[in-house]
């Protein structure tokens, strides 16, 4: 038995060696595109399963999870669900400039909503997908590497003629390592690498009279055409895209604003959330002009109805949609692509120049191929016809050998003995012939039907297209120029038949300016209930509810509508809320959760005070924690325009059980777990700032701890009761700070 080894190494070591052999892994292997054909590895093998099954463009549909299925078992085993999704997003031709998959059935929608699942819908390679990405797999063109268990081989990368990172753009994200490509106009990027072919020092600000700018499927105008040339430079930036908007008049002098096409960012689910960020916008009161909104898109295209009323500024409420929504939104580029096995980085023009020396290589190994296939047919047909002028001997070989083999030798070498001939005429031109093995079996497959005169003059037609084949084929690989010509010809050929207008236009769009209204200022009431839920209502209609009001609220605040709310909170936060982003309405209309408007969370926060910074300013604040520490903070500490602040220090473990007002003349009444009692004058609490912890209020026993904090004004009386026993506590003497007080 070999005796074990034990290898001592740094533990950090081995964690980042594994960490970069797993990122490049996800880099390489996953998320990342191939500069060449612009495909991930999931997207390849499944494109190149429905061409091993045979998918095409003018054969039946084939049932998805077929597909996913094949795809899984013979190229791609991380599950069928990253390959439904990658099918099914080839085929969405509002995620993709140009469809692979031709999709039949439930593909989604631009609103985000799912397809079915596989077992219910069918696909099948799209014509682009079929004749320009696999067009000549059958050409030896691109390496075929082993599959994951070695028993298939799949293509390395796809033999595609076109730009696909550009055309259809990409993204995803790997360990460290995010790509966000957009997509392009196809005809466009042919326009552009054709320019490249005729002018390899071609700048990127050249490039860019041929390849505009992004052109995303769902329309919408880019807004910084200046821009442009750093993030097509560096291959970084970002994008403003603006869907497209129209006004529209209606009868009786009203408006509608029409929304015909969509930042590409906002496909899927953002759809939704447009629509209601458009909806909070009208909750908010941040415009009373919308009086209704319709979605009234479908499959001929996008259609969002924004109904006005009568004698809005469409112009302005445009202009705050667009600042205001995801009508206007950003594409992050990022143009990183798997170039040369490594991830770089990359502008346009090397892009384009990595793309136009894939071209070469499959160009010459695809005429490479066919030269050797034209030889080949050359050499045979060449013995076909030596064949057919002595064809009489050949028959007089084959009548009098034995077998196959003696009469091949009689062909190849001219070997005739033990062949039996009618003369030694015969016998001596046989000992003469000298065809080559392949021609020899050429003749012995040879049909009789081929020695008809029209057959013999078509195998002389089909030699001379032979001859003329291989002279063309030597000539493209013997000159990079000649080779240039047949690429540019085949590129015009595709933007010929495949190619479709523009869809995004590309300007410089000033930013948008909304002219806000002044907001008129009123008196009114914020009316917290007991699940902090929130509303607002003018001050007369309080009034008139005001008994109802007061009893079925926790918490009602007179203020203005443009103040804003301090709200404090057990963990020694302080959060604010806008009183103008609370509803306004009507008395018995329902409020909205303090959590939705500000940083407090409901579930491990409790709201311990609340009121206007306003009602607060110039007063004093009392702060008392569990572990007796209190202080009194001047409220200018808190007028912040910040939405959450520490509104104190706190101890380890302790927590703030009271904030309050006081003033001169109150009294405060610290009560602890065990019934002690201490009242003391609110003005003998030190100031201190919002920073500080404090100082001790009460000496408390060991294990006890404080429970409540009362501030008495002159005059109140509250009732405590302590073990079934009742008392006031402004009967308690006013002691001093930090005694232990009185049991009760």
């Amino acid at each position: 038995m070999a005796e074990e080894q034990l290898i001592r190494t740094e533990y950090s070591e081995v964690m980042q060696k594994s960490f970069i052999d797993y990122s490049m892994s996800v880099i390489l292997g996953r998320a990342v595109p191939d500069v060449r054909d612009g495909l991930k590895p999931v997207q390849r093998r499944t494109l190149y399963d429905m061409y091993e099954l045979g998918v095409r463009f003018d054969r039946p549909y084939k049932k998805s999870a077929r597909i996913v299925g094949d795809t899984m078992g013979k190229y791609h085993p991380h599950g069928d669900s990253s390959i439904y999704e990658a099918l099914v997003v080839m085929s969405q031709d509002f995620k993709r400039s140009v469809p692979l998959v031709d999709g039949h059935g439930n593909f989604g929608s631009i609103e985000g909503d799912g397809a079915a699942a596989m077992r219910y819908t069918e696909a099948r390679l799209s014509k682009i997908a079929q004749e320009v990405y696999m067009g000549d797999l059958d050409k030896d063109i691109v390496d075929f590497i082993p599959n994951y268990d070695e028993t298939e081989t799949e293509p390395e990368v796809l033999p595609v003629r076109v730009p696909n990172v550009l055309i259809n753009g990409s993204d995803g994200i790997a360990v460290g390592m995010v790509t966000s490509i957009p997509q392009h106009n196809l005809g466009e990027v042919i326009d552009g690498v054709i320019a490249y072919m005729k002018d390899p020092d071609i700048n990127t600000m050249q490039m860019m009279n041929y390849i505009k700018g992004p052109d995303f499927p769902t329309g919408g105008i880019v807004t910084n055409k200046d821009e442009l040339l750093e993030i097509y430079a560096t291959g970084i930036g970002k994008i403003k895209i603006r869907g497209k908007a129209e006004i529209e008049k209606l009868k009786g002098g009203k408006e509608q604003i029409v929304i015909t096409e969509i930042p590409y960012p906002m496909i899927g689910a953002n759809i939704g959330k447009f629509l209601n960020d458009i909806y909070s916008l009208v909750e908010k009161k941040q415009t009373t002009d919308i009086i209704d909104i319709s979605n009234q898109s479908s499959k001929d295209g996008m259609r969002i109805i924004i109904e006005l009323k009568k004698g809005a500024d469409a112009n302005n409420l445009l202009n705050l949609l667009y600042k205001k929504t995801r009508l206007e939104d950003t594409f992050g580029v990022n143009m990183l692509v798997i170039a040369d096995g490594r991830p770089e980085t990359l502008g346009i023009v090397p892009i384009i120049r990595h793309h136009v020396n894939f071209q070469y290589e499959l160009c010459t190994r695809k005429y490479t191929t066919l030269l050797g296939k034209e030889n080949e047919k050359k050499e045979i047909q060449e013995g076909l016809i030596k064949a057919c002028d002595v064809i009489d001997l050949i028959i007089e070989i084959l009548r009098g050998s034995k077998d196959v083999k003696q009469a091949k030798g009689c062909l190849v070498d001219g070997i005739t003995d033990g062949i039996k001939f009618k003369s030694e005429v015969s016998k001596k031109d046989a000992s003469e012939l000298r065809f080559t093995e392949k021609q020899a079996q050429a003749i012995l497959d040879m049909r009789l039907h081929r020695l008809i005169g029209l057959e013999i003059e078509a195998l002389k037609g089909d030699y001379a297209k032979t001859l003329s084949n291989i002279a063309e084929y030597t000539k493209i690989l013997g000159s990079k120029a000649e080779m240039a010509k047949v690429i540019i010809k085949d590129l015009q050929s595709i933007k010929k038949e495949f190619s479709v207008g523009r869809r995004t236009a590309i300007d410089n769009v000033e930013e948008a300016v909304v002219e806000e209204k002044p907001i008129e200022v009123l008196d009114v009431a914020v009316l917290i209930d007991r699940f902090a839920y929130g509303r607002v209502v003018d001050l007369a209609t309080y009034e008139r509810n005001k008994e109802t009001a007061d009893s079925e609220s926790k918490k009602v605040i007179i203020c203005k509508n443009i103040d804003r709310l301090a709200l404090f909170t057990n963990n020694g936060q302080m959060h604010t809320v806008k009183v103008m982003d609370l509803p306004f309405g009507k008395f018995r209309d329902k409020g909205q959760p303090l959590d939705n408007v500000s940083n407090f969370d409901m579930s491990k926060e409790n709201c311990l005070f609340i009121d206007s910074l306003n009602n607060i300013s110039g007063k004093k604040l009392l702060f008392g924690t569990k572990q007796a520490f209190i202080k009194l903070v001047d409220s200018s500490e808190f007028d912040v325009t910040r939405r959450t602040i520490a509104a104190t220090k706190l101890s380890d473990r302790d927590s703030i059980i009271a904030v309050s007002l006081v003033a001169n003349g109150d009294t405060v009444v610290m009560q602890s777990k065990k019934d002690m009692f201490l009242r003391i004058d609110a003005m003998t609490i030190p100031e201190k700032k919002k920073g500080a912890v404090g100082v001790r209020g009460i000496k408390l026993s060991p294990q006890d701890e404080l429970t409540d904090i009362y501030v008495l004004k002159d005059g109140d009386n509250i009732d405590v009761t302590v073990k079934g026993k009742t008392f006031a506590l402004n009967r308690l003497h006013i002691g001093s700070r930090d005694t232990k007080g009185v049991k009760k």
